[in-house]
């Protein structure tokens, strides 16, 4: 009996000993094929920097060109949203972008690779408050349509530092070694009750040594942006659309009481 439960004992050993063989061959080649992609999408990124893929009739931004209309990269995210558009953008200017735990990992994991110590906590939690308070500015506005928000910075610092500029001044800018970036917020009506979320991202070098840095930056690094980006419109949607909902229950209850005799 000893020697029976022995060789299950065994036995079980080596089951367990081949399934974690095997766990961790599988972890090896999901980490190689990843590691594969990645460097895959810094090459091109690298040999696309300075060649931005142009925006579609749709995505055109006028208001964005008026600040910058020449740019080395950009990149266009949108969504359909049963909402109004002032409600979508409102929705959007108030999103919390460090409530999404992707978002966090990503912040966190750039804190660690550039070694930053800059502390973020106390900041409010809406979009627009939050990168004003870290130094982006307005650079123009469409009250419930669009905003658009800029700044100067050399993103490459471990603690990187947004400085806001007066419009005019932004689109003069030209002091070596930085960096211009400008963003978007915006709400197209599709009709009474649906709109779509827009977001752009442009940014241009001042000189070349600011492009040889921004280029191997955005290389490395532009993943995790585009991610953030791209894991904050379900979300927006979903908190628009909410909004759109009791905005239209609070407007039915009081068309119903104004009926009531």
């Amino acid at each position: 009996m000893v020697i029976g439960r022995f060789r299950a004992c065994n036995a079980t050993g080596n089951e367990m000993k081949r399934n974690l063989r095997a766990t961790l061959k599988s972890t090896i080649g999901l980490l190689a094929v990843a590691s594969g992609a990645y460097a895959g999408y810094v090459g091109v990124t690298w040999l696309r920097y300075g060649h931005p893929t142009l925006p579609s009739p749709d995505d055109a931004d006028p208001l964005l060109d008026r600040f910058m209309p020449a740019y080395d990269v950009a990149e266009r995210h949108h969504i359909n949203i049963a909402a109004p558009s002032d409600v979508t953008f409102a929705a959007a200017c108030e999103q919390d972008l460090m409530a999404l735990p992707l978002a966090r990992a990503i912040f966190k994991a750039r804190e660690v690779l550039l070694g930053s110590e800059r502390d973020m906590t106390g900041r409010p939690h809406g979009l627009v408050a939050f990168t004003k308070s870290i130094g982006w500015g307005v650079l123009a506005e469409i009250p419930g349509r669009e905003i658009v928000m800029g700044a100067v910075t050399q993103p490459w610092r471990a603690d990187v530092v947004f400085k806001s500029l007066p419009p005019r001044e932004f689109v003069q800018f030209d002091e070596p070694d930085y960096v211009k970036i400008a963003w978007t917020l915006r709400a197209d009506t599709s009709d009474a009750t649906t709109s779509i979320f827009r977001t752009e991202t442009r940014a241009r070098a001042t000189d070349a040594t600011a492009r040889f840095k921004f280029r191997r930056y955005w290389a490395f690094l532009s993943p995790g942006i585009i991610l953030i980006r791209w894991a904050a419109l379900k979300p927006l949607r979903m908190e628009a659309e909410r909004r759109a909902r009791s905005d239209f229950r609070v407007t039915l209850s009081a068309r119903t009481t104004a009926d009531r005799p």
